[in-house]
C-alpha cells in the first residue's frame, strides 16, 4: 500500500511538471503579468489612448466610449517599467488621467480635456527621463563604489 501511494503521488507530480512545462506561454508572478512592450512603447501605447480618449470627447461620443479608453490608458501605463523616476512620474501622469475620468462621470468633458492634454504631456516627459547620461550612471555608481572600497563620499 506503502509502494502504491508513493507511485500515485510521483505519477501526479510527474503529470504536473510536464503540464506546466509543455504550454510555453507560462508565466508565473507579477514579473510576467505585465512589460510585455519596451517602456518606450508603452509610453507611445499609452499617448495613442489618451490620444482616443481626446478624439471621443472631441466627437461627443458617450460617457462609457470616455472612460473606457481612459481605463485602457490606464492599463497600458502599466508597461512603462524603466527606473524608479519613471515610476513616481507615471504615477503622477495617472493621477491626471484618473481626474480627467472623474470629470468625465461628473460631465464636465472641458475639465477632463484639460487633465487629458495635461497627462498626454507628462507622458511624453517620460521619453525623457528613460535615457540616463553617463553622468547621472556614474553618480549612481559612485556611493556604492566608496562603500564597496570603503572610502567616504565627498
Amino acid at each position: 500500500m506503502k509502494l502504491l501511494k508513493s507511485a500515485v503521488v510521483a505519477t501526479t507530480l510527474a503529470l504536473s511538471l510536464g503540464s506546466f512545462s509543455a504550454t510555453a506561454d507560462v508565466c508565473l508572478g507579477m514579473a510576467c503579468m505585465y512589460n510585455r512592450m519596451t517602456p518606450i512603447e508603452g509610453i507611445d501605447a499609452t499617448v495613442g489612448q489618451v490620444n482616443q480618449a481626446l478624439k471621443a470627447i472631441s466627437d461627443n461620443a458617450g460617457d462609457d466610449v470616455i472612460i473606457t479608453n481612459i481605463k485602457e490608458a490606464l492599463t497600458v501605463s502599466k508597461e512603462i517599467n524603466a527606473n524608479d523616476k519613471v515610476d513616481r512620474n507615471r504615477n503622477r501622469a495617472n493621477d491626471y488621467l484618473k481626474k480627467a475620468r472623474a470629470a468625465v462621470k461628473d460631465g464636465d468633458l472641458i475639465k477632463a480635456t484639460e487633465h487629458l492634454k495635461e497627462a498626454e504631456n507628462r507622458f511624453l516627459d517620460l521619453k525623457g527621463m528613460i535615457d540616463l547620461s553617463l553622468d547621472d550612471r556614474v553618480s549612481q555608481q559612485t556611493p556604492m563604489i566608496n562603500r564597496i572600497l570603503d572610502t567616504p563620499d565627498r
